[in-house]
């Protein structure tokens, strides 16, 4: 099994760059959107998407609940290379649990779609645009939450490009429909809504292709104790799954408090904020996801040597994407505003600062959305629960509130960079003392 026996460099950059690929196209959606709708309509209409974001934080998460929580386990036991059925069992399971989520999901955006818009911050100017985006978008639903769940899956069955290629394939699509639907054909926001459903039907048809493949190992069987499976599933996915529901909370709190201390411009601002920082994250992501079902399969294996090589690459693979992106927001802030909207003088006034202060937080991001992925990796889910929650809604919700109330509204964008500092300190620590301490333990999956 290549996890357990090929050069972990080779195998951990061979990864990455098919989770970076997956995951970089995966962020164009929004971004491809907003930066179209954004010189279509506006300010509006890039202000009406940072709305609409914590529905797609909300749908992503559910995938990788069930995903990241399922191959983490499906990996872990074919590590231990017993034989028998257990790893398709967990396949099954999330399986399973995947589609009693995507059900109540689908249900929860095509009947509560206006008071789920409203909840997020969406007032009477913004919310006949965000529901104009969000129609479309309501017939696929389910496309969007099953391949997060499957791309997982097929990283772990060694079939990283495959994965690649389909959401590639959707996002190709996505880039040249939002053009053809929002200008050529004149469907402004709504075409936006309907190059994303469109692009995430073909990912999934994409994906399905690996089921029939000679190297498809992934089986549907009976898994015994369902329910338990599921629990452990969702116990081990529900840092990753928090991770995505954190931006959403994260998006409606700063919506809110934007539109009491700075306006309008601000939000629109903000909502450029959100999409830089989706391809941060999912560079993180991108990190997690390759090392993941190789650290996976190691732990099972208990190959220690090969777990720290592992970290040491995706550390250094973190600290890049640190640099790059706290770089560019610091360097060039109105590069960023030109790309997704069509500014008014206010705005270019007023964004500088703003993407600047925030994007401090980008230094800190990927060690700290890595580190959730390492400790799932190892078996310490209540440690990364500790992480996600502590980053994506205590802390983070304690110093959204109290600085511009304590140092006015300028201050509100510091909140994050305080956040993830906070909470980097609480990793690093947990980060070294699970790496040392776990040489030596025998795993058991009955444990978690």
């Amino acid at each position: 099994m290549e996890f357990l026996k090929e050069n972990v460099k080779k195998l951990y950059f061979k990864y990455l760059s098919a989770a970076f690929g997956s995951a970089l196209i995966t962020s164009i959606y929004g971004v491809v959107d907003m930066a179209m709708v954004g010189q279509y309509q506006g300010p509006d209409g890039t202000a009406a998407l940072a709305v609409v974001a914590p529905v797609w934080n909300i749908i992503y998460s559910l995938g990788l609940l069930m995903g990241i929580g399922g191959s983490v386990l499906f990996g872990a036991v074919r590590g231990k290379q017993k034989g028998g059925t257990e790893d398709n069992e967990y396949f099954t399971a999330a399986l399973i649990g995947a589609c009693i989520l995507a059900v109540v999901s689908w249900i929860a955006v095509a009947v509560f779609d206006r008071q789920m818009l409203v909840l997020f911050g969406a007032e009477e100017t913004l919310l006949p645009l965000a529901e104009r985006y969000l129609l479309p978008v309501k017939f696929a639903v389910p496309f969007f939450l099953f391949n997060q769940m499957l791309a997982a899956f097929l990283r772990n069955d060694n079939a990283p490009g495959l994965a690649t290629k389909a959401v590639l394939s959707g996002g190709i699509f996505n880039v040249f429909g939002d053009y053809c639907f929002v200008f050529v054909l004149d469907m402004g926001i709504f075409g936006a809504g309907l190059a994303t459903a469109v692009g995430a039907a073909i990912s999934f048809f994409i994906m399905l292709t690996h089921f029939f493949a000679r190297t498809n190992t992934l089986r549907l069987v009976r898994p015994k104790r369902l329910i338990y499976k599921l629990r452990q599933i969702s116990v081990n996915g529900f840092a990753t799954f928090f991770i995505d529901v954190a931006m959403g909370i994260l998006t409606m709190l700063f919506n809110r408090q934007i539109m009491k201390y700075a306006g309008t411009d601000a939000l629109a601002v903000y909502g450029i904020i959100v999409n830089i920082s989706t391809f941060v994250q999912c560079c993180a992501y991108s990190v997690g996801q390759a090392a993941q079902p190789i650290i996976s399969v190691n732990f099972g294996a208990g190959k220690w040597d090969r777990i720290r090589q592992t970290l040491r690459y995706a550390l250094l693979s973190a600290g890049f994407f640190s640099i790059i992106w706290t770089g560019l927001s610091l360097a060039v802030p109105n590069m960023f505003v030109q790309i997704f909207m069509e500014p008014t003088e206010n705005v270019l006034q007023i964004a500088p600062s703003i993407i600047r202060a925030y994007g401090i937080s980008f230094l800190l991001l990927p060690l700290n959305i890595f580190s959730t992925y390492y400790f799932q990796s190892v078996m310490k889910p209540k440690i990364s629960f500790l992480v996600s929650v502590a980053r994506g809604m205590v802390i983070s919700s304690f110093f959204i509130y109290l600085l511009p109330a304590v140092a006015g509204g300028e201050a509100l964008w510091f909140a994050m960079p305080i956040t993830e500092l906070t909470v980097a300190i609480f990793v690093v620590i947990w980060m070294v003392r699970c790496t040392r301490q776990g040489e030596g333990k025998v795993y058991s999956i009955e444990t978690i």
